[in-house]
C-alpha cells in the first residue's frame, strides 16, 4: 500500500548480494511501485543489465555520460524522479563517496543531487564493515539522516562467518515503507494487542479460538512505521515481529490482563485487537487428563475484562476495541463501544472468512455516531485505514497538534 505507484531508484553496486537486489526490484514490481536501476560498473562484474531491465521494465543505466541531451541529463532527471533511493548493496567504496560527497559516477551524481530520502543497505565483509572509517562514514550519512538496514550476521562469501551479509529483502522494503510513511503517530505511545489467547485444561489441552493474529501484527507494524513506539502484546501466533516493535509475550487472558495492565499508564493510545477468551477452565488439571477417565461437563469461569477495565481507568488513553460478531454486527459494536468508554470501534463479521484469509471487510464506528465501512481490503490496508481514522480522531479529542 505504502509503495504503490512510488518511484524507487535502486542503486546496485559492487558486491557479491548484487543478485539480491534482483528479488528486491521483483518485489518491489509486484508491489505496484515504479521501479529504474543504476548499476555502477563493477556490480556489472557480478550481474548484468538485462537482468534488471528485465524485471524493472525500465532501460538500466551505468554511464555517467550516456544519452545526455539537452533536455535530459541523466542524473539530475532519476534525482528528481525518484520518490526514494536504495542502495542495494552498498560497499564501502559508495559510502565513503557519499559521505565525502564525491560524485564521479551516475550512481554517486544521482544521489548528490536526490533530495528525496536514501536508503543504504550495506554488504560486505565483516572486517571492512567494522572498519572505524567505514563506521565514522556511517555514523556520518546517519547525522545527516541517511537511512541504513543493518546487515545480517551468518556466512560470508569469503568465507568467514559474522556480521555483513545483506539484510533480508523483506526487511529493506519494511524501511523503504519506513521512509516513505507519513509520521503523524510520532511522539505517541501505542499498545497493541493481537492473537487468541489460550486457556489451558491441562497440561497439553487448552481452550483458544480462530484468530491469526495478523491484523493485529499488521497495525503493530504499521504504527512502528508512522513512527510511533510500539508495545505488541502478544498471544501465541505464527506471524514474523514486525520492525521497530517491543514484543511481549502471553499465553492466557490472565496474563494478558497483567501486561496490559503493567503498560497501561504509560501509553498514549490502545488497540485491542487480541481474541481474549471470555471464558477459562474453573478447574485446571496439573495431570494430563486420561480419556478412560474423562469428563463429560468442563466447568468454565469468567476470564478478566481487560477492555473494561481499561475503559474504566482511562485518563488521557485513546481506546480502540475490536468486535467480532455474527449477528447484529453493527448493534453489538454501538453497545460495547458505549458500555466500555471506548472511543473506536472496529467491527468484524465473522460470517465472513476474516480469520485465516489476508483480507478483511471491516465497519469503523465512533462515539460521535460516525460509520465508515471497507470491504475485500487487504489487512495491510485496514490498519492504516483504522491508524487514519484513530490519529483524527485522536487529535480532535486530546488536541494534539
Amino acid at each position: 500500500m505504502v509503495l504503490k505507484n512510488k518511484n524507487i531508484l535502486v542503486g546496485v553496486t559492487g558486491g557479491i548480494a548484487a543478485y539480491k537486489a534482483a528479488e528486491l526490484v521483483s518485489t518491489l514490481r509486484k508491489m505496484e511501485a515504479n521501479v529504474r536501476v543504476i548499476m555502477t560498473k563493477s556490480a556489472c562484474e557480478f550481474i548484468t543489465p538485462v537482468t534488471f531491465q528485465t524485471l524493472s521494465g525500465f532501460p538500466v543505466r551505468h554511464e555517467l555520460f550516456t544519452d545526455w541531451s539537452k533536455n535530459f541529463i541523466p542524473h539530475i532527471e532519476n534525482a528528481l524522479w525518484a520518490d526514494a533511493v536504495a542502495v542495494v548493496p552498498a560497499t564501502a567504496n559508495i559510502i565513503g563517496k557519499i559521505a565525502h560527497g564525491i560524485a564521479d559516477d551516475l550512481l554517486s551524481t544521482t544521489i548528490m543531487a536526490c533530495e528525496a530520502p536514501v536508503l543504504i543497505a550495506p554488504a560486505m565483509n565483516e572486517k571492512m564493515f567494522k572498519n572505524p572509517i567505514v563506521q565514522g562514514n556511517i555514523k556520518k550519512l546517519k547525522d545527516l539522516g541517511y537511512c541504513f538496514v543493518e546487515p545480517a550476521e551468518g556466512r560470508l562469501a569469503c568465507g568467514e562467518v559474522g556480521k555483513g551479509r545483506l539484510a533480508e529483502i523483506d526487511a529493506i522494503i519494511w524501511y523503504l515503507e519506513y521512509v516513505l510513511s507519513k509520521k503523524d503517530y510520532e511522539g505517541l505511545r501505542v499498545l497493541v494487542t493481537a492473537g487468541g489467547t489460550r486457556e489451558p485444561i491441562d497440561p497439553v489441552r487448552f481452550i483458544s479460538n480462530r484468530s491469526s493474529g495478523k491484523t493485529g501484527y499488521e497495525l503493530a507494524g504499521a504504527l512502528s512505521m508512522r513512527g510511533a513506539e510500539v508495545v505488541l502484546i502478544s498471544a501465541p501466533t505464527n506471524l514474523k515481529v514486525p520492525y521497530g516493535v517491543d514484543l511481549i509475550n502471553v499465553e492466557t487472558a490472565r496474563e494478558m490482563y497483567e501486561a496490559c495492565m503493567e503498560s497501561f499508564d504509560s501509553v498514549n493510545m490502545v488497540i485491542m485487537c487480541a481474541a481474549v477468551a471470555d471464558f477459562e477452565p474453573a478447574d485446571y488439571s496439573r495431570e494430563k487428563i486420561k480419556k478412560d477417565s474423562g469428563f463429560e461437563i468442563l466447568k468454565l469461569k469468567r476470564t478478566p475484562d481487560i477492555l473494561s477495565e481499561m475503559g474504566r481507568l482511562k485518563s488521557q488513553q485513546f481506546i480502540i476495541g475490536f468486535c467480532a460478531e455474527s449477528q447484529n454486527l453493527e448493534e453489538n459494536a454501538r453497545r460495547k463501544l458505549k458500555e466500555k468508554n471506548l472511543d473506536l470501534i472496529v467491527a468484524n463479521d465473522i460470517t465472513k472468512d476474516i480469520f485465516s484469509s489476508d483480507t478483511t471487510s471491516i465497519i469503523i464506528l465512533d462515539a460521535s455516531n460516525n460509520k465508515f465501512k471497507y470491504d475485500g481490503i487487504s489487512k495491510k490496508e485496514a490498519a492504516h485505514i483504522i491508524l487514519d481514522a484513530a490519529i483524527e480522531k485522536y487529535r480532535s479529542s486530546f488536541e494534539v497538534k
